[in-house]
């Protein structure tokens, strides 16, 4: 074999390495996204309280994270991802505050969307009907509770606890201090136990 063949021989190795890395990485991706869609969704249905407009702010958080980040490690994708989304959310909630205002000065109110994405979801544990008008009535106390906290209050109590990400993960994913996650979830969870009383456990 000479040089030449030699050379194109490791060339095409390489390169076929790196194919398998990035389909390996893109594997990976592709499961990370189906673990953290439904409650990447929940937490935007519940920010902006729009299913559609919040299935369109993960999809376009996936999309950047891939994009962007998809080659750092797997452990920074969670609160990366969260950063995007939350950024998106907040985007979305200021592009609404503008238009809202502008529909009122043109003496149109903003309209109200009833949607509860909650509630909305289909029983699959085979529920009595007592059982299940019990935990709508319980899930709407929750989410009303959780409209009255702050953004930030928000966002903290529902990263920790239906994402599960950690004081760390949670300050990355908000762009603050791990102190100041601290005090935002602190202060959610002493408002949402007052809220919802008997109900909080």
């Amino acid at each position: 074999m000479n040089a030449y063949a030699a050379n194109f021989t490791v060339s095409c190795k390489v390169e076929d390495r790196r194919e398998v890395v990035t389909l390996q990485r893109e594997a990976r991706l592709n499961r990370f996204f189906a673990d953290v869609e439904k409650r990447a969704l929940q937490i935007a249905a519940i920010s902006i309280r729009d299913r559609d407009e919040a299935l369109d702010l993960v999809q376009d958080a996936m999309i950047k994270l891939a994009r962007n980040y998809a080659g750092r490690p797997d452990a920074e994708w969670t609160p990366l991802f969260y950063r995007i989304l939350q950024n998106r959310i907040r985007d979305w909630q200021r592009r609404q505050a503008v238009k809202n205002k502008v529909m009122v000065f043109f003496g149109r109110g903003a309209e109200e969307d009833d949607y509860d994405p909650i509630t909305a979801a289909p029983d699959t544990a085979g529920r009595s009907p007592d059982q299940e008008l019990q935990n709508e009535e319980a899930m709407e106390g929750l989410q009303g509770a959780l409209a009255a906290l702050s953004g930030r209050q928000r966002e903290a109590f529902m990263l920790r606890m239906f994402e599960g990400l950690n004081v760390a993960g949670t300050a990355v994913a908000m762009g603050c201090s791990e102190g100041s996650v601290k005090t935002h979830y602190s202060r959610a969870v002493h408002s949402l136990r007052e809220t919802l009383g008997e109900h909080w456990q």
